[in-house]
């Protein structure tokens, strides 16, 4: 073992293989017997493209550059894609993030370069462009080819306006005719709703479920379940509420067969024979937190009730907790605070999770038969597309398999650790201590340790393998990230914790945090940073303005002005977010100045790190260069890095590197550290 001090140690992983590496697949599917999903191109400007597994195990991207299967529907966007086969060929529709229209095209059947289409006329597109706002978008198509449509959940700006838009659901005709007629496409609903999911239809047909809100709440605050009966000619009739309502959440909507065969699960998985009948008609199946955990209700009866949760934060139009079989069984992702896949029967009410090292299940789920695929990752594996046989419980990597970039004794080692914050309160963390298996430091010296506090807020850190961690342990920098109280995974009162309380629960419970790994003897008192991205951006520099706990900080892309924010400084999804986050604005003007990190960066006095997008219209840049300008003549090293092309969130390799290289240089100034070979990042003073 070399002895160095933290910060110094020479590692493998650098920001390019960090950032070659981040991103997961998403948005798994079948079509015909294929497993397909879409997945990450970090180095062609962050791109998504479409992936398939063939049967021989081959994978192939399906669109080239500069396709990009991404929505922008409530700008986080959802499923964006769908197949089927049909007449004996596949079909498959797509949103094309640039222009954010619907496309169609048939795929080549046998074996190709994946260097796109079989048609040489390429995608063609289903829907017209509209220069009107933001335009027209698209989400959570689903092909119905025997009706010649693609329904799907339609936003459609009617004004400049951030908010001036209308949603519903809508058929797309699969002939073009609507490429360049608005007018072709069929409105299924009414625009009397402000937001709604894509339509599931039960296995005759005939009925419809989807979810619906209204301003101002939240989808994890409140959302309806409407079902609609569906009429020869394809129209939706006689549309009712059923279920759900403004202090209930329901995150997933579906149907199932309704009883099933009343299957037993035998202790490896695989379902029993019993004794039964086949069920007629469907039944409703839909996730809930009426009890206080997101649970499953069939018929609006509890099944499994648990003090765990079976649905989340419905942040992505189509996404998917729990996913019904054919044979009555139910695919599940649940848990409490990390997540696993599991198969429940409804009838007994016996839940059986796969086998396997993965530690967290995205909410992406997608069934054939008695296989049930989902992508899944480990604190020592990326994300990666599992499939499970609920026949036999066997589960095994089919996509995307993680690949050891360099040697996996680099790769941190979290624990999972419960915090007593003010007032006697848990709070959840992972705690990543430096990690090196070649390196150790003098035994008198701390490690400086860096806070994360994730997104959201309504959110959580995963349990997985990310490689920015590991960029900062492997050198000998610790890492924390804070489920602190607002969280999802821990319950309904849990999340309320932060209830007109953001910038204040938040910043808490992450202070609470460092201070405990001081006390401890776990971090360097002296040496704390704190770092988090959109709200995440807003705790950290809410931490720098109105505490002195760490000693310097990374801003990125953050909330830094809530006046700003609610009067028409975001988009319309999160445009009322700040009512219960809050308050209402016309309720506590004061509440809103006092908490906003733009009207006291004078009291800000440690060094910092703003990072920013120049597209992010979630938080748009404007609101970084008025927090700067509040600054001006003031000695606060610093420095602010925008980049072009990039929104909320960093998707280009490039822009990545630049960020985590000048966030590392940053740490190596305020803390005193030598990490090798990292430009220095210069700080305006």
């Amino acid at each position: 073992m070399q002895v160095l001090p933290y910060g110094s140690w020479p590692s493998p992983i650098d920001a390019t293989l960090a950032a070659t590496h981040d991103g997961r697949p998403e948005y798994v599917g079948f079509v015909g017997d294929e497993v397909w999903w879409t997945a990450p191109r970090p180095a062609e400007h962050g791109r998504r493209t479409l992936v398939r597994r063939r049967p021989d195990g081959t994978e192939e991207s399906l669109l080239p550059a500069p396709w990009n299967v991404r929505s922008r529907v409530v700008e986080y966007g959802g499923q964006p894609w769908a197949g089927a086969e049909h007449d004996g060929r596949l079909l498959v529709v797509f949103v094309h993030f640039a222009d954010q229209r619907l496309y169609v095209y048939e795929p080549r059947s046998g074996a190709g370069s994946g260097s796109g289409p079989a048609s040489g006329d390429g995608p063609r597109p289903l829907t017209p462009v509209s220069s009107v706002g933001g335009g027209l978008r698209w989400v959570e198509p689903q092909l119905l080819p025997a009706r010649g449509e693609v329904w799907c959940v339609l936003e459609e700006f009617t004004g400049e306006g951030p908010t001036d838009v209308r949603r519903l659901l809508a058929a797309v005709p699969l002939d073009g005719s609507a490429a360049e007629d608005r007018a072709a496409v069929r409105e299924l609903t009414d625009d009397r709703r402000r937001f709604v999911t894509g339509a599931r239809l039960s296995s005759d047909g005939r009925r419809a479920a989807w979810l619906a809100w209204d301003h101002p709440l939240m989808p994890w605050e409140g959302t309806e379940v409407v079902v609609a009966d569906v009429t020869g000619d394809g129209t939706l009739s006689g549309a009712r509420v059923v279920a759900g309502g403004p202090g209930e959440s329901i995150a997933q909507v579906d149907w199932m067969p309704s009883t099933g065969y009343g299957r037993q699960l035998v202790a490896d998985g695989r379902p029993s024979a019993a004794d039964g009948q086949p069920s007629t008609g469907d039944c409703l199946l839909y996730t809930s937190d009426r009890s206080g955990w997101w649970n499953l209700y069939r018929d609006h009866q509890p099944v499994c009730p648990r003090e765990e949760e079976f649905g989340g934060a419905l942040w992505k139009l189509g996404q998917r907790w729990f996913a019904p079989l054919e044979s009555g069984l139910v695919a599940v992702v649940h848990g409490r605070g990390s997540t696993v896949l599991g198969i429940l029967d409804p009838e007994t009410e016996e839940l059986v999770d796969a086998a396997g090292p993965w530690t967290e299940f995205a909410p992406t789920l997608a069934v054939q038969g008695e296989r049930v695929v989902g992508v899944a990752a480990s604190p020592r594996s990326a994300y990666e597309v599992v499939e499970l046989d609920a026949r036999t419980g066997r589960a095994r990597v089919v996509g995307a398999a993680h690949d050891d970039a360099v040697d996996p004794a680099y790769y941190p080692e979290p624990r999972i650790r419960t915090f007593t914050g003010p007032d006697g309160r848990d709070i959840h963390a992972h705690v990543y201590p430096p990690h090196h298996p070649g390196q150790v430091a003098p035994g008198h010296e701390l490690p400086p340790y860096v806070v994360w506090a994730h997104g959201g807020p309504t959110d959580r850190a995963p349990l997985v393998l990310d490689l920015e961690i590991a960029y900062f342990t492997s050198r000998g920098i610790g890492v924390a990230e804070v489920d602190y109280g607002g969280s999802t995974g821990y319950g309904r009162e849990y999340r309320e914790r932060l209830r007109e309380q953001w910038g204040v629960v938040d910043v808490e419970d992450c202070a609470a945090v460092a201070l405990a790994l001081a006390d401890e003897g776990t971090a360097d008192r002296r040496r704390l940073a704190v770092r988090g991205g959109s709200a995440g951006g807003w705790t950290a520099a809410v931490s720098l303005a109105g505490t002195d706990v760490y000693a310097c900080g990374t801003i990125r892309y953050p909330v830094l002005d809530l006046v700003g924010w609610a009067t028409g400084g975001t988009h319309d999804f999160e445009s009322r977010y700040p009512d219960s986050l809050v308050g209402p604005l016309a309720q506590v003007p004061a509440r809103y100045a006092q908490r906003s990190p733009i009207e006291h960066a004078d009291r800000i006095t440690v060094p910092f790190l703003l990072l920013q997008g120049l597209d992010d219209v979630i938080c748009p840049p404007a609101q970084c260069e008025r927090f700067l300008a509040r600054l001006a003549g003031r000695p606060v090293p610093h420095a602010y890095l925008a980049f072009e092309g990039e929104g909320h969130g960093f998707r280009r390799a490039a822009t990545m590197v630049r960020a985590l290289e000048a966030e590392l240089s940053l740490y190596a100034q305020a803390f005193g550290l030598c990490p090798p070979g990292i430009p220095r990042l210069e700080l305006v003073r």
